[in-house]
């Protein structure tokens, strides 16, 4: 049996300060006892968001042997201490702690006071003007900085009994400033809204604690925007007030009638936005609302005052033909027709159907006549291959617009790009569409100045947006935008498997599984153990060998869960330990039951606007910026337990180091789900066909499995399953207005 940690209390004054974090506050500091006059000296690390040197403190910890650094002390409570001496007063004057105060004028002072120091400065500032070098403003200003130290001390400790750590404590205090602890305890929702990582569920934690009705108003108020921003995260733009009143209901525990009476006041708060349908209430959260409104108004004025590129049909047919051999069938001349005739159009069609020739024609005959082309898409990885197959720059859409400022809470961006500063292009080019959401497409559009041409290209049948709207579907459901679908597969894509039952699963119709196809195969197995053991055989070695290609980099497993033996969960967890196990050359770090290890590839999991990165070739740094969003692959390449962070590589040689309290951002990444794929091509896919959840076992969901795969798809389990999900042709509705608003407003404009 090992023996318990030695537990330690001690009080002393912070020597050194070797290592700090400001974003959570983690540090590494050498402490020495207050009395004494030798240079003893404890190294100790722990979450301290006010250390200072010079400072006196009282540290509760276990005395632990690191493995590098020797004897340290973690520390797991602190109480800040004010030095008794006037040796330790003039060291933490004298420390850098108060801006203005050197050596010097801190030997002055406690010369002048004596062992009352801390208590003029605290209780009667202005008598430190008396001190030679101090005015009444400076005198005024130390007192401040000592009071607001005081004060963040005091939130720490507060919130601490809450169970809420230093990390969120600060970002709390950044907030709410010296009325933290004031607003909170008028209204403890107001975390959920306003703090990034405390959500509904903690906040109404704390409000049980401090004593809040289970009926309170500010309670159930935001029970109400919790349970919008849920149906926000599941894809709709607005829930109808009967469904919200009752999801609502069963949440909190209260009675509906209350729930529609709060629906009401929230309204005239203009907190959400309540529109009655025919015999309906709608009831969005403002943004959505403005959102859908503002994007179905700009498609339609774009539609209206972008110009016509002059066009002939035959002449210039031919000059493709003849310039650059590009021959286009009758569906791709149609779609180049009409986006240069139109102002705004939709491109759409499965793979194969040449959706990139038709692009790469539209992009020649604009630039004969000298128009600036700006290439966009969602992700990295889409604006990467378009730059590929078109010879343009490709951009995400997040970096074409620019991050410019970040609200508190991270969790809305506002751009560099919008109507006051728009993008200069004279035809903007949009691809993967199927994966933009509502808001994304708003803050494009906003960007857009009129007279500007749009071109939007994509899949209609893949799977809708992560985020909240329909805005494909819409804008093509609606009628009120030209669009052209490709629906021929031509030859050299009609001799790939992929392409060929891609398409047959679109259609409904089951692939030949016992085919022999050097591009699409499957493999039976009954016993879902036997599936991970295939999965992990394939992905290792087979695969690999078979296609000469890069293990982690090149093959992708999918899958439609989270759960289950076949979810990411445990599916990362089995490759983890086939490709990247645990060694004791490589550091690695645990994170709410996730091992993350140097080397491991790993997944962002959700949009994150102020995050750093730095393009790092060949040791210097070639470009930085901010900003790494959701479905952004990557590996680990570093561990730092001393620093507390971990370090990322991206695609382009983007280096990212993420604090160990931002790790909720990232999931490890040899399997993930159908839906974090979207927009990414792989070398090679494997999916699991077995037996779970009716509503993730969907055509639409493995159509967008089987066209992630450029050069081989492998399918394992169960043949019926793969029928079964075949036949699932039923898509969830998502609670989305856009093409209604695109119909409404297209008899005005």
């Amino acid at each position: 049996m090992e023996n318990a940690p030695t537990t330690l209390t001690t009080e002393g004054v912070i020597e050194n300060i070797i290592y700090f974090n400001p974003e959570n506050g983690y540090c590494v500091f050498s402490m020495a006892d207050d009395e004494s006059e030798n240079d003893r000296e404890l190294v100790c690390v722990g979450y301290l968001p006010d250390a200072h040197e010079g400072e006196s403190i009282k540290v509760t910890g276990n005395i632990i042997n690191h493995p590098t650094y020797g004897r340290q002390l973690s520390v797991s409570s602190y109480t800040k201490t004010l030095p008794k001496t006037e040796r330790g007063m003039e060291k933490y004057l004298g420390s850098g702690l108060i801006k203005g105060i050197g050596a010097g004028l801190s030997k002055r002072i406690v010369k002048k006071f004596g062992d009352k120091t801390f208590d003029v400065i605290e209780e009667n500032p202005l008598k430190l003007a008396e001190v030679r070098g101090i005015t009444k403003e400076k005198a005024m200003a130390i007192g401040a900085v000592f009071h607001e130290q005081a004060e963040l001390r005091r939130v720490v400790v507060y919130f601490d009994k809450y169970g809420i750590s230093p990390v969120y404590a600060i970002k709390i205090f950044n907030r709410f400033g010296e009325r933290t602890i004031e607003t909170v305890e008028q209204n403890p929702y107001r975390l959920a809204d306003e703090i990034q990582g405390i959500g509904f569920k903690t906040a109404d934690m704390i409000a049980f604690k401090m004593g809040t009705a289970e009926n309170s108003p500010n309670r159930i108020k935001a029970g109400i925007r919790y349970v919008l921003n849920l149906a926000a995260q599941n894809g709709h733009t607005h829930l109808p007030l009967e469904s919200l009143i009752r999801n609502t209901g069963t949440i909190l525990n209260v009675d509906e009638d209350m729930i529609r009476d709060m629906t009401a006041q929230l309204a005239a708060e203009q907190m959400v936005y309540c529109e009655k349908k025919d015999d309906m209430v709608r009831v969005y959260l403002n943004i959505y609302y403005y959102a859908e409104n503002y994007t179905a108004r700009k498609l339609l004025e774009l539609n209206k005052t972008a110009q016509s590129v002059p066009f002939d049909f035959k002449e210039d047919m031919a000059y493709l033909e003849n310039t650059y051999g590009i021959k286009l069938a009758y569906e791709q001349k149609t779609a180049v027709k009409e986006a240069m005739e139109q102002g705004v159009v939709v491109i759409t069609g499965g793979p194969g159907t040449g959706k990139t020739t038709t692009i790469n024609a539209i992009i020649k005959l604009l630039e004969t006549e000298k128009y600036e082309i700006v290439l966009a898409a969602p992700t990295g990885r889409a604006a990467k291959r378009m730059s590929e197959a078109t010879g343009l720059e490709g951009q995400t859409i997040h970096r074409l617009l620019g991050t410019s400022y970040i609200a508190e809470n991270n969790s809305r961006q506002i751009f560099e790009k919008d109507e006051d500063n728009p993008i200069e292009a004279d035809v903007l080019i949009i691809d993967e569409c199927s994966m933009i959401d509502i808001l994304l497409m708003y803050n494009l559009l906003k960007a857009v100045p009129h007279g500007t041409k749009v071109i939007i290209v994509g899949d209609k049948d893949q799977l809708p947006s992560v985020g909240a709207g329909s805005v494909l579907k819409d804008i093509i459901g609606s009628g009120c935008i030209k669009s052209v679908v490709l629906s021929e597969v031509f030859r050299q894509a009609a001799e790939s498997d992929i392409v060929l039952n891609a398409h047959k699963i679109n259609r409904g119709e089951y692939p030949d599984l016992t085919k022999k196809s050097s591009d699409f195969f499957f493999i039976k197995r009954s016993d879902i153990n036997d599936v991970v053991n295939e999965i992990v055989g394939l992905n290792k070695t087979r695969l690999p060998k078979y296609l000469g290609c890069d293990a982690i980099k090149d093959i992708q497993v999918l899958t439609p869960m989270k759960k289950s033996p076949l979810g990411i969960g445990n599916l990362n967890v089995v490759l983890q330990e086939a490709f990247n196990p645990k060694s004791p050359y490589k550091n690695e770090r645990e994170f709410r039951n996730t091992v993350f290890r140097e080397g491991d590839k790993v997944m962002q999991v959700r949009n994150d606007y102020n995050l750093i990165w730095n393009v790092i070739e060949n040791s210097i740094e070639k470009d930085s910026g901010t900003g790494v969003f959701n479905g952004d692959e990557g590996i680990i390449n570093k561990i730092d337990p001393v620093g507390e962070y971990v370090e990322v590589v991206f695609d382009d040689n983007k280096y990212v180091k993420y604090d160990f309290s931002q790790l909720d951002e990232l999931e490890l990444g040899y399997a993930v789900t159908i839906h974090k794929s979207q927009g990414s091509e792989y070398k090679a896919v494997i999916i699991p066909a077995f037996n779970g959840p009716a509503l993730l076992l969907s055509r639409n969901l493995l159509y967008t499995a089987v066209t992630r795969a450029k050069e081989l798809c492998v399918i394992v389990g169960n043949a019926d399953i793969i029928k079964k999900m075949i036949d699932n042709n039923n898509e969830v509705n998502r609670y989305s207005t856009l093409i209604d608003r695109l119909k409404e407003l297209n008899e005005y404009i």
